[in-house]
């Protein structure tokens, strides 16, 4: 695999960690066909590796992207279905941001579309498939967490001002429902503002990996950026103090989700 799409950090616990927006590497013959506006790459998920720093002794798995989302979005269906029916939602390549501004000088064709399907995003996919594999082999089971961020208030795609946390595990179906109450209860007791499967129920890693009965439990978690940058434009800064309080949250909720999958596998033997 090419550094340049993935990094793949290993771990030695049932945890990985997924981050499939992080990246804003643009290869030059696609930066050549964004305008000013799409050079940006302003929905991009900042900071994600500094932000989940503290999940170090859960001894996670990380998959990191290294490519901008605009190249091509790693968590939308490649067969180009809407994960939102119905609503807002920005493609498999993104035309616009997701506030609707158009990124393009030169849209992709469905050639392009199809040759960075093939160069960028199952690169991904196959370092996240092998290594789902290797940790389930290993400890019998696997919790993927799909980590993800974006500006709290985008009108185009909801309404008013985001949550802080917005866990999503497909209304329950991408992880057995005892992980799911657990993270809800540990979630419930943050002092921060938070839906389960509101806006954002999991995108296409939540649904495609997470299978349950096959001890695969996918769990996604949405975070305005508000909670952790100093502001939500360039340059992104991110807020240590702000983030604290954030990253004591977020780690009760991934430790409850892991002491009932350690309890659930338990049961099975």
């Amino acid at each position: 695999m090419s550094a340049e799409i993935v990094t793949v950090t290993r771990g030695l616990s049932p945890l990985i960690l997924s981050m499939p927006h992080p990246g804003t590497g643009v290869p030059p013959e696609v930066a050549a066909q964004l305008n000013a506006r799409g050079k940006l790459v302003e929905d991009t998920d900042w900071h994600m590796r500094q932000l989940y720093g503290f999940a170090a002794p859960f001894q996670p798995t990380l998959v990191e992207a290294q490519l901008s989302r605009f190249v091509i979005d790693l968590n939308r269906d490649p067969a180009g279905i809407s994960l939102y029916p119905g609503q807002a939602t920005t493609e498999l390549v993104p035309s616009t941001t997701f506030d609707g501004a158009p990124i393009w000088q030169t849209a992709p064709d469905a050639n392009e579309i199809e040759r960075r399907k093939a160069a960028y995003f199952q690169p991904y996919h196959t370092a996240l498939a092998a290594e789902i594999a290797r940790v389930k082999a290993e400890h019998g089971y696997c919790v993927l967490w799909d980590c993800h961020s974006i500006k709290s208030v985008i009108p185009r795609l909801f309404e008013g001002t985001l949550p802080t946390l917005n866990l999503g595990t497909n209304s329950g179906q991408s992880c057995a429902g005892s992980i799911e109450a657990a993270a809800v209860t540990a979630m419930a007791g943050q002092p921060l503002t938070q839906i389960a499967n509101g806006r954002f129920k999991g995108g296409w890693i939540t649904r495609h990996y997470g299978r349950p009965a096959e001890r695969v439990h996918a769990l996604q978690m949405e975070i305005a950026l508000s909670a952790y940058l100093s502001e939500e434009t360039a340059p992104w800064t991110f807020d240590a103090p702000k983030a604290a309080a954030l990253q004591t949250a977020l780690s009760a909720i991934i430790a409850a989700a892991l002491d009932a999958a350690k309890t659930l596998e338990r049961s099975r033997s």
